[in-house]
C-alpha cells in the first residue's frame, strides 16, 4: 500500500455530529496499543500483537503518515481510519484505487461510530480526489464489517480465498452531481 499522494497533509480535522477525524498525536499511543493488542479487534486480521512488544516498538506518535486518521470521541481516541493506495500484491480490481480500512476499540462497537467516521472519510476523499473510487476488503465471516460496507454503499466486486478464509472485495464510487 502507498499513500494517496495528497499534496496537503494533514488536512484540517474533519468534524461530524459526534466525532473528530484528525492526525495521530502522542496522546493516542496508549489507545493504539490497546487496539493493536485486542483479540476482538484482530479476530479477522491475523490475531493481536503482544502488549510488551507494542510498548517497545511503537513510536511516540504512532501511525503518523498520510491517510491515517485517529477517530476521536469526547477528546479520546476510539479508533482509526486508514486510506491508502492499493498497490502491488493486491487483487487486480483494487490496484491503484484508494483502500479504506478501519479499526475501533471493542467498547465503542454498536454505536454507529464506524459508519459515521467512515462516511466522513469517504466524503473527504470525494472532495480531495473527485471521482476517486475506493475499495474495501474484509472476511465474509466478519458480519459487522460486511454490514458496514453495505451501509456505506460498497458493492461487491469479487469474493476470493486468502489467509485461509473467504474474503470480500467491494467498491465505492462517489456520487457525482447530475447537470
Amino acid at each position: 500500500m502507498d499513500d494517496l499522494g495528497l499534496a496537503a497533509w494533514p488536512p484540517e480535522p474533519i468534524r461530524t455530529e459526534r466525532l473528530v477525524l484528525r492526525e495521530p498525536e502522542s496522546r493516542d499511543r496508549a489507545a493504539f496499543i490497546e487496539m493493536l493488542a485486542s483479540p476482538e479487534v484482530h479476530t479477522y486480521l491475523g490475531g493481536p500483537r503482544p502488549c510488551d512488544e507494542l510498548e517497545r516498538e511503537m513510536p511516540e506518535v504512532p501511525e503518523r503518515w498520510p491517510g491515517s486518521f485517529v477517530v476521536e470521541l469526547d477528546g479520546s481516541m476510539i479508533g482509526q481510519i486508514l486510506l491508502r493506495r492499493a498497490m502491488g500484491r493486491c487483487r487486480p480490481a483494487a490496484v491503484g484505487k484508494a483502500d479504506l480500512g478501519y479499526l475501533f476499540l471493542p467498547r465503542v462497537w454498536g454505536f454507529g461510530y464506524a459508519a459515521e467516521a467512515c462516511a466522513a472519510a469517504l466524503g473527504w476523499i470525494g472532495r480531495v480526489l473527485p471521482g476517486e473510487s475506493v475499495v474495501l476488503t474484509t472476511q465474509t465471516a466478519n458480519v459487522g464489517s460486511m454490514r458496514l460496507a453495505a451501509k456505506l454503499g460498497f458493492t461487491e466486486v469479487e469474493r476470493f480465498e486468502a489467509w485461509g478464509a473467504e474474503q470480500w472485495l467491494g467498491m465505492w464510487s462517489p456520487v457525482t452531481p447530475s447537470t
